[in-house]
């Protein structure tokens, strides 16, 4: 009957449709190459996010590392913590301060060493400093107030010509310092610095040869200059 022969129509259909499907080769979806390529993709993403935190850790490093790293002391600060905040220095001229090393070439010529101008001056900021030393003459004598005028010692105020103190012999350079009383001094005379030794707080020997068996009081260092600036000068 006519519904028999739809069935078989029907089967016949479905037998052949089905025999068609399984003979197209089926496509299936490249994965691995849209996983790839995804990758490949997200992959300059990655290291441009990698390099922006890895540049902004470096720069965060850097300033925390200037905001902690230790401040240099000023001149000032390292003149008061050498000094033991001493309130009142006396100091030779020859050796120390002038280039001359003897009274005999002061009659010829005075010659104020530059270099240590930066720290006699920031002595005299809060120190009473006074300098002295031996002359054969008067003239040698204004000869030196000259140079010092000249070199501007006097212009901070704290150092005036009355307080640089002159005498006729070595040893009256140790009257001076015994009256005065200093919590410093400072000299070139290794035999000065000796006598001194026992009456004076404090003492620095300016010479390029170091004494040795000194009192733990007293202290070398080739120049002024350098005891408040170079730790590997001094002891």
């Amino acid at each position: 009957d006519s519904r028999s022969i739809g069935a078989i129509a029907g089967l016949a259909f479905a037998i052949v449709f089905t025999w068609r499907l399984l003979r197209t080769p089926q496509r299936r979806p490249p994965k691995r190459q849209t996983t790839t390529a995804s990758s490949s993709s997200a992959s300059p993403n990655a290291s441009s996010s990698g390099n922006s935190n890895s540049l902004e850790d470096s720069t965060t490093q850097n300033v925390i590392d200037e905001f902690f790293q230790p401040v240099a002391p000023t001149l000032a600060q390292i003149v008061r913590q050498r000094l033991s905040e001493g309130r009142k220095v006396t100091c030779r001229l020859l050796g120390v301060i002038l280039e001359e090393s003897s009274p005999e070439e002061l009659q010829k010529q005075v010659t104020v060493r530059s270099s240590v101008l930066e720290v006699l001056l920031e002595i005299t900021k809060f120190c009473d400093l006074y300098l002295m030393e031996r002359v054969l003459d008067d003239e040698t004598e204004k000869k030196v107030l000259v140079a010092l005028e000249d070199a501007g010692v006097f212009t901070s105020g704290g150092l005036v010509k009355e307080k640089v103190l002159f005498c006729s012999m070595e040893n009256g350079r140790t009257s001076f310092v015994r009256q005065l009383e200093p919590d410093w001094h400072i000299d070139s005379n290794p035999e000065i610095i000796t006598q001194l030794a026992r009456f004076i707080k404090y003492q620095l020997h300016v010479s390029p040869v170091k004494l040795e068996g000194l009192a733990s009081n007293v202290f070398n260092s080739t120049s002024l200059e350098l005891f408040f600036g170079g730790v590997s000068n001094v002891h």
